[in-house]
C-alpha cells in the first residue's frame, strides 16, 4: 500500500489559473496573455494581464479586469477593460499600457462594443461591431439622444417583447440576435489627447453581416453575407481599399461556405466547401480565389481537422488557433490540428497544399502564437494543468503522421520550454490518475478508449465505474488533465472515457454518422464498457454509472432507453427529441435534419418528422427504467432547456426516479465556462447522484 496523497477536490475550480490568448508584439521580443481566475464572492471570473519577455513571465494589471486586445507598438499594449456589473456604459474601453512600466491609461471609450480590433497604421483601426438593423448608426447619437432613446424604449415598453421573423432569433451565448448584424468599422483616431477623440465609420450595409476580415497592405478582406430569413450557409469575399474606401467583390457566386481564409500580397486562399458529401459536418478544402473562381488546391486533403477539438474543462476563453506567415516569399499557413485524439500544430504551404505536422504531443495545444521562429503556446498534458510554453520552430522539423491512427506521440519534447508555472503548485502532492488506454473492435472499427484509476487500485476489490461520453459529436477525449473525472478518480470510481465512430480527428468518413445516431455510435460505447470491464474484472458492474453532455446528453437518453446495465445516469444538455430541437434549437432547422440523415437540399423542405422522431430518446421512453439527474441550463439555446423538460417529466410519470437542475443565467458552456460556483453546484450534483445510487 503506498502513501496516501491529496485528492483532486470539486472546489479546485476555484483554485485553477485559466490562461488566455497568447500574443505577439510586432518584433517578436515579447508576448502577452491572460489569467484568468475564479472569484468566488462575485460568482465570476477575474482576468489579468500578463507579459513574456527574456523568457520571464510577469504581471501587467491587478486591479484592473482587462484582457489583451492588440499591440499598438513593440512596448505598448492595448487592453480591453471589462466594465464592472453596476456600470452602464455599453461601448468599449480600451486601455494603453507600457511594458516600460507604469498605471495603464483609458486610451479610447467608443460607443460600440467592438469584436477583433487590427491596427491599419497609425492612427488607423479596423473591427468588426455589432449594430442594430433598424437602427445601424446609433454610435453616431450624442450621449443625450442615447439617453432619451433608452427613456423612450422604457416609456412604451419596448423591453416587454420581441418580435421575431428570421432564424435563428436567437444564439448561444449571446441571446436574441434577431436582427442584430456584425458590421465592418473604420476607426481613425483624430484627437491623441483625448480617448474619446475618434471617428468611426460604419463600412456595411445594416443588412449584412461579417464573418472575419483579414489585413493585407492597404487593403481589408472581408468574408460574409447579406442577412437573410434562414441560413443558407454560404458566404462571399470582399475587399475594402482603406485608400478610396471602396467595397469590391471578389468571389461573388454565393455557392460555398467559406470556413476561413487568408490573404498575402494581393492573393487571396480559402477554406471552403459546399456540404454536398458530408452535411453540416464536412471538412473544408483549400481554393485560390482566381477572377471569381475557386481553383481548387488538389494537393491539400482535409484527412485531419483544422482547429483543437480536444475537449477539456480547465480551460476557458482559449485562443488564437492558426497564422499566416511569409516564408521565403511562401505564403505559409500554421494551424492547429486534431489528430485522432490529440492537437498537432501543421503546417500548410497554400501554393501546394502540402501539410507537414511541425508539434505533434499527446494532450491537447489550446492556442498559440507565432513571430520569426519561436512559437507561444498554451499546452494541457494529461498530469499537468495548462502552461505557457516556447519552441523554437527550427528545432522541430516535421511529422510525418500515420494515417492508421495508431500511434502515441510524445507528451513533452526537449526543445520545448515551460515559460509559466501558474498551476505547478496546485498539483503537488495531489494524485492525478494516469490515462491507461485500451484498444478494442467495435462494428469493424479499430477503436480505443482509456480509464481512470483510483490511487493504489487493487484489483482484488470491487470498484463502481463511470463512463463519460463526450459532446459534438465532432469532438474528441485525449490524454489531458479532465477536472470531472479526476474528481471521481479520487472518490474510487473507474472511470472509462473513449472516441467512437462520429468523433473528430480521423476524416469525415469516420466522423459521418448522419442517420445513424443511436446505432454504430450507441454498439461502440456497449463495446467499450465489455473491454474495460474484460481489462478490469474488478469493476462491479452493478454499480457503473453513466454521464454525458450535448451530443453525450443525447446518448445519455437513448442510453437510459435502450438498456438496462447502469445503476444510474446524469444527462447534461440534452437532446430528448430531433422534431423540438429543431425548431427551437440556434443551429436547430438544419443541424437536426441533417444529423437525422434528411437530404442536404431539403433541411428546409418537407418536415420528415418519421426521421427525425426515429433518431429521438423520447420516443422509447416507455423502456426506461435508470434513475437519471438532468442538469441544464435555462439560457441553452444550443440543446433548450425543454429538451431535459421533456425527457425528466416523461420518465418521471413512468415511475422512474429523476431529478432536475435548472442552471438560471448559464447557456450550453455551462460545464466548461459557467459561473464557478455553478461549475461546483453542478459537479457536485452529479457526484452525489451517482455515490446515491452505487451504496
Amino acid at each position: 500500500m503506498g502513501d496516501i496523497m491529496k485528492k483532486v477536490e470539486i472546489g479546485d475550480i476555484l483554485k485553477y489559473k485559466y490562461l488566455e490568448n497568447v500574443l505577439y508584439n510586432p518584433t517578436g521580443s515579447i508576448f502577452a496573455y491572460n489569467v484568468a481566475l475564479a472569484d468566488e464572492k462575485k460568482n465570476t471570473y477575474k482576468r489579468d494581464v500578463w507579459a513574456v519577455k527574456d523568457g520571464k513571465p510577469f504581471q501587467l494589471t491587478s486591479t484592473l479586469e482587462a484582457s489583451v486586445s492588440f499591440w499598438e507598438n513593440d512596448e505598448e499594449l492595448i487592453i480591453n477593460r471589462k466594465a464592472p456589473e453596476d456600470e452602464k456604459f455599453e461601448g468599449t474601453e480600451l486601455y494603453s499600457i507600457s511594458l516600460g512600466g507604469g498605471e495603464a491609461k483609458l486610451w479610447a471609450k467608443l460607443p460600440v462594443s467592438l469584436g477583433n480590433i487590427k491596427k491599419i497604421s497609425e492612427g488607423l483601426y479596423v473591427s468588426t461591431a455589432q449594430i442594430e438593423e433598424k437602427d445601424p448608426d446609433a454610435y453616431l447619437d450624442s450621449e443625450e439622444v442615447r439617453t432619451k432613446k433608452k427613456e423612450e424604449k422604457k416609456t412604451n415598453l419596448e423591453s416587454d417583447y420581441d418580435v421575431f421573423t428570421e432564424v435563428p432569433y436567437w444564439g448561444n451565448g449571446s441571446g436574441v440576435t434577431e436582427g442584430k448584424r456584425n458590421a465592418l468599422f473604420i476607426i481613425k483616431r483624430i484627437d491623441k489627447n483625448s480617448e474619446t477623440g475618434f471617428e468611426l465609420k460604419r463600412i456595411t450595409d445594416p443588412d449584412f453581416n461579417v464573418y472575419d476580415f483579414k489585413l493585407d497592405g492597404k487593403k481589408i478582406y472581408f468574408t460574409g453575407a447579406k442577412a437573410s430569413v434562414i441560413p443558407d450557409f454560404y458566404s462571399d469575399l470582399f475587399t475594402l481599399d482603406v485608400e478610396d474606401m471602396q467595397i469590391e467583390s471578389i468571389y461573388d457566386r454565393h455557392d460555398m461556405g467559406i470556413e476561413s481564409f487568408e490573404v498575402m500580397d494581393g492573393k487571396a486562399y480559402v477554406f471552403a466547401l459546399d456540404y454536398k458529401t458530408y452535411g453540416i459536418n464536412e471538412s473544408p478544402y483549400l481554393f485560390k480565389v482566381q477572377d471569381n473562381e475557386l481553383v481548387k488546391v488538389e494537393e491539400y486533403h482535409p484527412s485531419h481537422s483544422r482547429g483543437n477539438s480536444v475537449l477539456s474543462d480547465v480551460s476557458l476563453g482559449g485562443g488564437r488557433q492558426n497564422k499566416l506567415l511569409n516564408e521565403d516569399g511562401k505564403p505559409v499557413y500554421y494551424t492547429l490540428s486534431t489528430v485522432e485524439d490529440h492537437s498537432a500544430i501543421s503546417r500548410i504551404d497554400l501554393e501546394s497544399g502540402l501539410v507537414q505536422h511541425v508539434l505533434d504531443l499527446s494532450g491537447s495545444i489550446v492556442f498559440f502564437d507565432i513571430v520569426k521562429d519561436t512559437f507561444a503556446l498554451c499546452y494541457i498534458a494529461g498530469d499537468k494543468l495548462p502552461e505557457i510554453y516556447t519552441v523554437d520552430k527550427n528545432k522541430l522539423g516535421t511529422v510525418e503522421i500515420n494515417d492508421q491512427f495508431h500511434y502515441t506521440p510524445p507528451r513533452y519534447i526537449e526543445d520545448m520550454k515551460q515559460i509559466t508555472e501558474h498551476n505547478c503548485a496546485l498539483l503537488e502532492d495531489v494524485y492525478v490518475a494516469e490515462p491507461r488506454r485500451i484498444d478494442y473492435r467495435s462494428e469493424g472499427l479499430e477503436l480505443h478508449g482509456w480509464v481512470l484509476l483510483p490511487e493504489n487500485f487493487d484489483q482484488s476489490k470491487k470498484y463502481p465505474a463511470v463512463l463519460d461520453i463526450h459532446g459534438g459529436p465532432r469532438c474528441v477525449y485525449g490524454e489531458v488533465f479532465f477536472h470531472e473525472m479526476q474528481v471521481w478518480a479520487s472518490k474510487g470510481f473507474v472511470v472509462m472515457f473513449t472516441n467512437i465512430k462520429g468523433s473528430d480527428g480521423r476524416g469525415d468518413e469516420f466522423a459521418d454518422i448522419r442517420g445513424n445516431y443511436g446505432g454504430i455510435d450507441f454498439n461502440n460505447l456497449m463495446d467499450f464498457v465489455d473491454a474495460v470491464i474484460k481489462e478490469y474484472p474488478s469493476i462491479d458492474e452493478s454499480r457503473i454509472c453513466e454521464t454525458g453532455g450535448s451530443y453525450g446528453g443525447f446518448m445519455t437518453n437513448w442510453i437510459v432507453t435502450h438498456t438496462d446495465r447502469f445503476c444510474c445516469a446524469a444527462s447534461q444538455r440534452s437532446i430528448s427529441n430531433w422534431v423540438s430541437m429543431s425548431y427551437i434549437s440556434d443551429i436547430g432547422p438544419y443541424f437536426g435534419p441533417d444529423q437525422c440523415g434528411i437530404a442536404y437540399d431539403d433541411y428546409y423542405g418537407k418536415l420528415d418528422a418519421k426521421k427525425l422522431w426515429d433518431h429521438s430518446p423520447l420516443k422509447y421512453v416507455d423502456d426506461a427504467r435508470t434513475p437519471t439527474l438532468f442538469l441544464h441550463s435555462d439560457e441553452d439555446y444550443r440543446c433548450p432547456l425543454p429538451e431535459a423538460m421533456q425527457m425528466m417529466q416523461a420518465m418521471t410519470v413512468r415511475g422512474v426516479e429523476t431529478r432536475m437542475i435548472v442552471f438560471h443565467g448559464e447557456n450550453h458552456e455551462l460545464s466548461r465556462g459557467g459561473k464557478p460556483m455553478h461549475r461546483i453546484r453542478r459537479l457536485n450534483e452529479i457526484t452525489g447522484w451517482f455515490e446515491k445510487h452505487i451504496s
